[in-house]
């Protein structure tokens, strides 16, 4: 506990404190800053209020970003929840964390996470909602979830079908009413929404316009798909909802101003070519972050940032010592928050990656869809180490189903516009969406996201790329191969194939060449 910490401990984290900038004008030293992170589930980073979204409000992200830093490249570890919310506790990539770097499998307890560092550090720690999951981290042996302890009792009756019952905002506060005096708290309020099911229609409910919805290029523009997105648009202003009210509490308590409060999402939005791919809709996630000591706030900062650099940022601002010790492939964003210059970051070159393997069961013998990427601030290359293979799943598994149409392509989550595109695949005016959604791929794949932020114009082959093209397949496999990825430095490449998937219906598929 916080009242527990030896005098040195507790004076070299108040000096940490201090040095990181948290009051400018203060002469006493300041205690540790409370540390609140707020993840949405399956959000893509167009779609706030703050980064010109004409279809959805969100003055609660809007705020931290206005009062804070918008980060507007900020790139998911992985498509898909669980191994990215294990890369983000564990500011290492997926491919570094075993079972924790795929799909709804287990969470090896030699990985340490950031909650248990600040909870020794003497935080009191707590989450809500969706931490790490899904997977089995009993299994692993740890005693609690990898986020904290669960803050759950409050629940409330919301609006519409298939948005969660927990009051998110409520349980911070139950949370916050528990904690020692002047104990400084980490807690993780984590949204159900806008993951899949949404209830068909909400945005009507809502006064919604369909005519505000943009939608990105790899959808076509029809009606039952606007209104889809209005529905995930809904879904976010619900998690928006549980911000503002848990900043008001905050400002009330005079807490705001020493809690670091980072919001984003896990990855994209669950849509086709979206969720589940490492194109820009997959891995391109919101990110804000607001503190009192940040220089500038209101600034847009567009170098490119890993969802990862979270845990060194949140634990050298604990003032944690020894950072170097749990090898974070993360990168703290301290200078970047604490800059002093006039809201230009600095343009240092930067890489980061992200990764998926197996998401569903879609494919023979449950095989996943292996891929690196590798992220600047303009391009974006990805490897497919298997493009034999069927990216979004296999056409049809051989299993008793009510729909036959959606049985198929699993890892696009059921939705009107996978079922728009299936429904029209064979039509001249929408076989291009359906083949760019499920058709098979390249081994390579490159994208300058300025221009093609839609990821549709593979420039792989074009020789005014080939630099770009050796420069990042360079990066990602150099990379790799130092961070001890199995699919680059060829130890055992395919052990992610034998990763227990612990969710969901095991679903037996046509070998690949009856297809």
């Amino acid at each position: 506990m916080f009242g527990e910490l030896k005098p040195g401990v507790f004076f070299l984290l108040l000096l940490a404190g201090t040095v990181f900038g948290l009051s400018s004008c203060s002469e006493e030293p300041q205690r540790q800053p409370n540390i609140l992170f707020l993840i949405s589930d399956d959000q893509s980073f167009a779609h706030t209020s703050v980064a010109g979204c004409s279809f959805v409000n969100t003055p609660g992200f809007d705020r931290i970003a206005n009062e804070g830093i918008l980060f507007t490249n900020a790139i998911a570890a992985s498509p898909g929840c669980s191994p990215s919310r294990a890369a983000i506790l564990t500011g290492k990539y997926p491919w570094q964390i075993a079972e924790a770097g795929t799909h709804a499998s287990y969470f090896p307890l030699e990985y340490k996470v950031f909650p248990d560092i600040l909870e020794e550090a003497g935080y009191f720690v707590g989450y809500t909602g969706k931490g790490w999951a899904p997977g089995d981290y009993k299994g692993s042996g740890r005693k609690r979830n990898p986020a904290g302890n669960l803050y759950d009792n409050l629940q409330l009756q919301p609006p519409y079908e298939h948005i969660s019952t927990n009051d998110y905002s409520g349980n911070f506060k139950d949370f916050y009413s528990k904690k020692g005096e002047n104990q400084p708290f980490y807690f993780w309020m984590g949204a159900h929404e806008p993951h899949r099911d949404f209830q068909q229609g909400i945005w009507d409910l809502e006064n919604k316009d369909p005519a505000d919805v943009v939608l990105p290029l790899f959808l076509p523009d029809v009606p039952e798909i606007r209104e889809d997105v209005l529905d995930y648009g809904v879904e976010i202003e619900w998690f928006d909802k549980h911000v503002v009210s848990v900043l008001n509490f905050l400002e009330e308590k005079g807490e705001l101003d020493n809690t670091i409060i980072a919001i984003s999402s896990d990855n994209g939005m669950a849509f086709p070519r979206a969720k589940a791919n490492c194109f820009e809709y997959g891995v391109h996630v919101p990110l804000a972050i607001r503190w009192g000591s940040i220089s500038h706030p209101g600034r847009k900062v567009i170098n490119v940032v890993s969802l990862i650099d979270l845990t060194p940022t949140f634990l050298e601002a604990a003032g944690i010592e020894n950072l170097e010790s749990y090898s974070f492939s993360g990168k703290s964003l301290r200078d970047i928050l604490l800059s002093n210059g006039p809201g230009k970051n600095a343009e240092e070159a930067r890489y980061v990656f992200s990764s998926r393997e197996r998401h569903s069961y879609s494919r023979h013998n449950n095989a996943g869809y292996p891929q690196r990427a590798v992220r600047t601030k303009k391009f974006l290359y990805i490897k497919n180490y298997h493009p034999e293979r069927w990216p979004a799943g296999a056409p049809a598994a051989m299993h008793r189903d009510e729909n036959p149409a959606e049985d198929a392509f699993y890892d696009i989550d059921v939705s009107p516009s996978k079922s728009f595109l299936l429904d029209n695949r064979s039509g001249p005016l929408y076989k291009a969406f359906f083949n760019d959604a499920v058709g098979k791929r390249p081994g390579e794949e490159l994208y300058d996201i300025i221009n093609d932020p839609n990821c549709l114009q593979n420039l792989i082959d074009f020789p005014d790329y080939s630099d770009v093209k050796e420069e990042l397949s360079n990066q990602l496999k150099e990379f790799c191969t130092k961070t001890g990825d199995p699919r680059e430095t060829g130890k055992n490449p395919e052990i992610f194939e034998s990763y227990p998937r612990l969710r969901g219906p095991m679903r037996k598929f046509p070998e690949p060449k009856q297809q």
